[in-house]
C-alpha cells in the first residue's frame, strides 16, 4: 500500500487547512493511519491517528481541540482537519500506516510501518 499526502500550503495564523492521506490499496481493518510532522531542526513527532476499522483516535496534546482526524472510506483516505493554526504548527506533515491501535502510533519510529511523502504546512504569524 502506498500513501500519498495532499493539502499542504501557506496559511495565516488562526486559519484552517485540511490534509488528505490517500492510500493506493486496501487498508486492512487491523491497521491505524496517522499523521506526523517534522519542523526544521526538530525530530519527527506524532500528531494524530485513527483506527481504520473502528475510528478510535489518538491526538498529541499540542493539537487536541484544534485538529480532527477522520476517515473517508469513499476515497480510501484519512483526513486531518487543522483549525486555529499556529506558527508552531509549521512543519512537513507525513502520513503513515501501522499495524495496531491508534495509540500505538504515538511511539512509532520512522523505521516502522509505511510512510507517504511529506506535505509542507507553513503558518505565517
Amino acid at each position: 500500500v502506498q500513501l500519498q499526502a495532499f493539502g499542504g500550503g501557506l496559511v495565516q495564523a488562526g486559519g484552517s487547512l485540511s490534509l488528505s492521506c490517500v492510500a493506493s490499496g486496501r487498508i486492512f481493518s487491523s491497521f491505524a493511519v496517522g499523521w506526523f510532522r517534522q519542523a526544521p531542526g526538530k525530530e519527527r513527532e506524532f500528531v494524530a491517528a485513527i483506527g481504520w476499522s473502528d475510528s478510535r483516535t489518538a491526538y498529541a496534546d499540542s493539537v487536541k481541540g484544534r485538529f480532527t482526524i477522520s476517515r473517508d472510506r469513499a476515497r480510501n483516505a484519512v483526513v486531518l482537519q487543522m483549525n486555529n493554526l499556529k506558527s508552531a504548527d509549521t512543519a512537513v506533515y507525513y502520513c503513515a500506516r501501522k499495524f495496531g491501535s491508534p495509540a500505538s502510533m504515538t511511539a512509532m519510529t520512522p523505521a516502522e510501518g509505511s510512510w507517504g511523502q511529506g506535505t509542507l504546512v507553513t503558518v505565517s504569524s
